[in-house]
């Protein structure tokens, strides 16, 4: 299979987590993704992680999971011979990504005027917690510091808890996915006009634009949005509830599905109750029927709700802890997951994730194992021949 991206080539000069979460996107859809790192030291990702060995030995899991079927070089910016490198590598490249603060790049010498001089058609991204401009642009940023700043944590928990951070990096995971699709949008414009041009990603504004719902609701009807825990706000019956020996998430946002739901709980008395005659009504009378459906839904254990309740049009499913998730048939039968070489020993394999797309009905997988910090200091080479840190 020949892969949307195959034949562009990305300079990635990120670290942690956005960014490389998008060069990993790029991979996965065909492009070659060389990493630009610092010398001796690398990606922080190398050292983050639960392991300390794989930390100190600079292939940190989490690194790892974002990293595989990339190359490494290493180049140090702030000398003549890195600077050197690295336009030419701009010559020969389709996408530059950079999660600097803003204007860091520039201030080495390559602001989008010099980039663009070096390759008109280049795309160049840069992610930023604020954006390059603005009161903030300046102010460094962590996934948390956007969960807090958005006002994702203030709707995370309940009344009692909120606000939560919520359980990933959410913030890095979407300013990533929005850089990736920016970059490809601009790639497909590049194809019409023949012209690159500047991507200013801002995490804060793409974390906004994925929050949807809360924003809009406030925005548009004035309603200030709570926290409301497992429950969702829009919809009654929709949340978690309780069973036999666990938790069960159910949504019956429509009615059909609640009259169907309560029809196999022998509760027909429910359809026809005016407390929940309707949806409105079932938000407002919210924990009262949560009380009438857990004391049906304890009767039997989750799994066997999970087995009737999806053959008849009602959404429902266990709640999983991450081990459980990943050994998941549904994963296992679409090939969501990849073994790949672990870096430099051949006894061993990283469990690699796709991104939940099949090209041609084919899952897109990682190309090879993630790099050792300088594995292809040589052979990384685009343009004309240049010097880079040995290995």
């Amino acid at each position: 299979m020949t892969k949307p991206l195959h034949g562009i080539r990305v300079l990635d000069l990120t670290n942690v987590l956005a960014g490389p979460y998008c060069s990993y996107q790029l991979m996965l859809f065909g492009a070659e993704v060389v990493k630009i790192e610092v010398p001796g030291s690398g990606d922080l990702a190398r050292h983050l992680g639960p392991d300390p060995e794989l930390n100190a030995a600079g292939l940190g899991a989490s690194f790892l999971a974002q990293n595989a079927g990339k190359k490494s070089i290493e180049l140090d910016l702030k000398t003549p011979e890195g600077s050197a490198t690295l336009e030419d590598l701009v010559r020969g490249a389709d996408v530059l990504l950079e999660n600097f603060r803003a204007g860091v790049l520039a201030r080495l010498g390559f602001d989008w005027e010099r980039l663009r001089g070096l390759n008109p058609g280049l795309v160049y991204c840069a992610i930023s917690g604020f954006g390059q401009t603005g009161p903030m642009s300046q102010a460094p940023a962590y996934d948390q510091i956007i969960q807090g700043l958005s006002g994702m944590m203030s709707i995370t928990g309940t009344e009692e808890t909120a606000p939560l951070r919520v359980g990933f990096p959410v913030c890095d995971t979407v300013g990533g996915l929005m850089a990736a699709l920016s970059i490809s949008a601009a790639l497909v414009g590049r194809e019409r006009t023949g012209e690159g041009c500047f991507l200013d990603l801002s995490m804060l504004e793409a974390s906004m634009s994925a929050m949807g719902w809360p924003v809009t609701h406030y925005l548009i009807s004035g309603v200030r949005p709570a926290p409301m825990g497992q429950q969702n706000v829009t919809a009654a019956p929709s949340g978690t509830f309780d069973t036999a020996d666990g938790l069960l998430n159910i949504a019956a946002n429509r009615q059909t599905q609640f009259e169907k739901l309560c029809r196999l709980l022998d509760r027909d008395d429910l359809v026809t109750d005016p407390r929940f005659a309707d949806r409105e009504a079932r938000k407002r009378n919210r924990d009262a029927l949560n009380d009438e459906l857990n004391r049906e839904l304890r009767k039997r254990p989750a799994a066997d709700w999970e087995r009737l309740l999806p053959p008849i049009g009602v959404p429902a499913a266990r709640i999983l802890s991450v081990p459980q998730a990943v050994e998941s048939e549904q994963l296992a039968h679409r090939g969501f997951f990849t073994d790949v070489p672990f870096p430099g020993d051949a006894e061993r394999v990283v469990r690699a994730s796709g991104n939940g797309v099949l090209v041609n009905g084919e899952p897109l997988r990682p190309t090879g194992a993630p790099p050792r910090l300088g594995e292809h200091n040589v052979e990384a080479r685009w343009a004309h021949p240049v010097t880079v840190a040995e290995e």
